[in-house]
Formats: structure tokens, C-alpha cells, sequence
């Protein structure tokens, strides 16, 4: 049996590792690439006819903190029927939570439903109901899950 110098196994053992190695030059399964490159696009709000309303949703749909400017310093909000804290609840879901389309509008464009992701709720069906005080400001918001 052959022995091999310690220089040897080295170069052996070093050849091997080189040959794992990930150069970034390797093709990419074309599918992963079209999921990372693709950009995501602006949902469409056309059909959102009341111009408060489609601001409003806009922000909401960026995350921006103007979310708050077209509401009165306290509105009434209720989720499913139930009154919650407007401001405490926008605090957890702005930026995270946001419609994924828009599939109906009534009541001259306050009344908005469509699938919504909810963050750790998952993505359900749900509508908005938006009304403005005389001012044009928004004093109440509903929603929940629409059915």
C-alpha cells in the first residue's frame, strides 16, 4: 500500500472542499429567480371613487403614517362589530396589514371590500366602511369580515 505525505492528503483533502464550494456562477433555478426579482406591484384602487377614501387606503397600503391625518383625533372604529381603539389597533397593523384587491365598492366609494392580509391572522375577505363628518374628516371606521 502506498503511502501519502502529509502534503499530499492535504492537496487531496483541500480539492475536494474546493469542488463544493458555491462559486455564484451556477444556474439558478429560473423559477426562484422570477419570485425575488419580481417586484411587487401597485394594486389598483380605480376603483375607489370617493378621493378621501382612495388616499386613505393608499396609506394604508404604504404603511405611511398619514393614515391618521384623514380621521378626527378619535374615531370610532369597530371590527366585526365590536368597538376597538382606533389608534391602538392601527399602532399593530400599519405597515403589516393591507388589502390584496379590491373587488367591490359601494355607498359612492366609502364601502370597500376585498381580500385583506391580516399579518398573523392570514388573508380573508373583508370590508372597510369609511364616514366622513361634515368637515370631509373621517369619524368612524367598520370593518370585518365579509361574508
Amino acid at each position: 500500500m502506498k503511502k501519502y505525505s502529509l502534503a499530499t492528503a492535504f492537496a487531496i483533502s483541500f480539492s475536494f472542499i474546493a469542488c463544493a464550494q458555491n462559486t455564484g456562477k451556477e444556474k439558478q433555478n429560473p423559477r426562484t429567480l422570477k419570485i425575488s426579482n419580481k417586484k411587487q406591484e401597485k394594486m389598483d384602487l380605480s376603483k375607489i371613487t370617493d378621493t378621501s377614501v382612495k388616499q386613505a387606503i393608499e396609506a394604508l397600503q404604504t404603511g405611511d403614517k398619514s393614515w391618521y391625518d384623514f380621521f378626527t383625533a378619535n374615531p370610532v372604529m369597530t371590527d366585526d362589530g365590536n368597538t376597538v381603539n382606533f389608534k391602538s389597533f392601527f399602532s399593530n397593523a400599519l405597515g403589516k396589514e393591507m388589502f390584496l384587491t379590491i373587488d367591490r365598492v359601494e355607498n359612492d366609494g366609502k364601502d370597500i371590500y376585498g381580500n385583506f392580509k391580516a399579518g398573523q391572522w392570514g388573508t380573508f375577505p373583508v370590508f372597510f366602511k369609511f364616514h366622513k363628518n361634515p368637515e370631509g374628516k373621517f369619524d368612524r371606521l367598520d370593518i370585518g369580515q365579509a361574508h
